[in-house]
């Protein structure tokens, strides 16, 4: 079976309640949903762009891959589903972006049709050693909701643009079936991650859309626990002041942003179904964005509006349906190896996901879902995991964090200093202590940012040869050459041939 991937950035899944929600302008996938398996409480492996990329693509959380923020590299020695996929004999490539650092920019991907939209260098990489400094020019900023608004080209409608074309004409050009083998295609786009700057069709499409506003407004920093009072400062918010119209701004710009990628989203699924092409296809996001809530913006927070990400697998022989267990993007590579018929003792020592075809039959109980984070914002690693109704964050340099999310689905409680929940908080904090060891991750981490810092300030002395992709064509294999017979290739390139 064909796989297709459909990958999008910073795409909260609270707004995937089941599928889309009713709300949303996004036609295309919600007919995805309507045949797709829909995981409601799907979280990421850490909420940051490259290591929770590294995760999905590895299943292996960023204790494991070693990934611990947007410019930590992703060691060539990691199986990935694309490696697997390979290995079993598939075509496998990428359009798109997936925010490798290093020098290997494919990462089992047989071929890459665009560059990436960020560096693949240690340029970004945080610095324990030095609390609280904020890297002025790569650090997010509240500027992306302040300057919320319209635009007909930015610098990442460009990319997806080109994300999306490059796509299509590469399911073109799968269909002509010059190769024989099943394949894997990743499309991967950068939107809806801010800046939340929107198209004008699609602006207008949510004029009268009545979310424009936080579920729950913002709230005092004081109020705040640490590790959300240091995502304020790295977001630099003491420099801006947010009006309520630019909470109405960005977060029309962010639903605009999901509408554009529909229709994209709608453009890929159209080439597919008019070539005749069946694949399995897979929709998710790396992570999601509080869009404001609780007055945070982007992700880096445990809480559900950055740590929950949609995702939905279409798949012959899953029944579509609502699927309310908690599971994870690392559970993505074990799940489409065994959609592939990949034997699973080849796959398993290399994850520590868990394949959802299992859970979405009811024939495995997945258990305790599991989430790192060790980069800007933090001073030491944290950790949380989703149980059952119940997630709990644990880092060494804060207090517990405990929430009931069935009766507190928007975590204003916490419940670790409750006597009526110290049950269920030594039951959580035994799985934590059974799972990790803070203190090695944490030196771990320091050791692997001292490293980057001195190899990125070496690198940047005398001639710079840059990590960054570079896509090549070889025109000369190209549409007509005199050293191909012109009836071959028109009756090659054209499909359907007979019609």
């Amino acid at each position: 079976m064909n796989i297709l991937v459909l990958m999008v950035d910073q795409l909260t899944g609270t707004l995937f309640p089941d599928g889309p929600a009713d709300w949303l302008h996004t036609p295309n996938l919600k007919r995805l949903a309507q045949r797709s398996v829909r995981f409601a409480n799907c979280y990421t492996g850490s909420p940051l762009c490259a290591p929770a990329r590294a995760s999905f693509m590895s299943g292996q959380l960023p204790s494991v891959t070693g990934v611990y923020d947007n410019a930590a590299e992703f060691p060539s020695d990691i199986p990935t589903f694309a490696h697997h996929l390979r290995r079993a004999g598939y075509y496998t490539c990428l359009s798109g972006k997936m925010h490798f650092a290093g020098p290997d920019q494919l990462h089992g991907f047989e071929e890459r049709l665009t560059t990436d939209i960020y560096p693949a260098d240690f340029g970004w990489t945080p610095d324990y050693r030095k609390p609280g400094e904020r890297i002025e020019w790569w650090y997010h900023n509240i500027g992306s909701v302040t300057g919320a608004g319209v635009a007909e080209i930015t610098n990442q409608l460009e990319f997806d643009d080109e994300v999306a074309f490059q796509a299509r004409a590469k399911l073109y050009d799968l269909a002509r079936r010059h190769n024989a083998r099943p394949w894997c295609l990743t499309v991967s786009f950068t939107h809806p991650h801010d800046p939340y700057v929107a198209r004008q069709k699609y602006w207008d499409l949510y004029e009268d859309c009545t979310h424009l506003l936080p579920e729950v407004p913002a709230i005092p920093y004081e109020q705040h626990d640490p590790h959300s009072k240091r995502i304020f400062d790295a977001n630099d918010w003491h420099n801006f002041k947010i009006r309520e119209e630019d909470i109405r701004r960005s977060r029309r710009a962010y639903f605009a942003n999901i509408s554009y990628l529909d229709d994209k989203i709608g453009e890929i699924l159209d080439v597919l179904e008019k070539t005749e092409q069946e694949a399995t296809i897979l929709f998710l996001s790396d992570h999601g964005d509080m869009l404001g809530e609780h007055g945070l913006w982007f992700k880096m927070s445990m809480l559900e509006g950055s740590s929950r990400v949609p995702m939905m697998i279409s798949a012959p022989n899953l029944t579509p349906g609502k699927i309310d267990t908690p599971v994870s993007t690392i559970d993505v590579c074990p799940t489409l190896t065994d959609l592939a018929g990949i034997r699973a003792e080849d796959v398993v020592p290399w994850t520590d996901g868990t394949s959802l075809l299992g859970v979405a039959q009811g024939k495995i109980k997945r258990g305790p879902v599991a989430i790192e984070y060790a980069a800007e914002a933090s001073i030491s690693p944290i950790v949380a995991l989703r149980d059952g109704q119940y997630k709990y964050v644990r880092c060494a340099s804060d207090p517990e964090l405990l929430f009931d999310l069935e009766t507190d689905p928007h975590e204003m409680s916490n419940l670790a200093q409750d006597p009526a929940f110290a049950t269920v908080l030594e039951q959580m904090r035994a799985l934590v202590d059974a799972r990790w060891n803070l203190d090695r991750f944490d030196k771990e981490v320091r050791q692997s940012q001292a490293r980057r810092w001195i190899v990125y300030e070496a690198l940047r002395n005398g001639t710079y040869y840059p990590w960054d992709y570079q896509p090549s064509k070889n025109a000369s294999e190209r549409f007509m050459r005199n050293h191909m017979d012109l009836n071959d290739v028109e009756a090659k390139q054209r499909f359907p041939r007979g019609k």
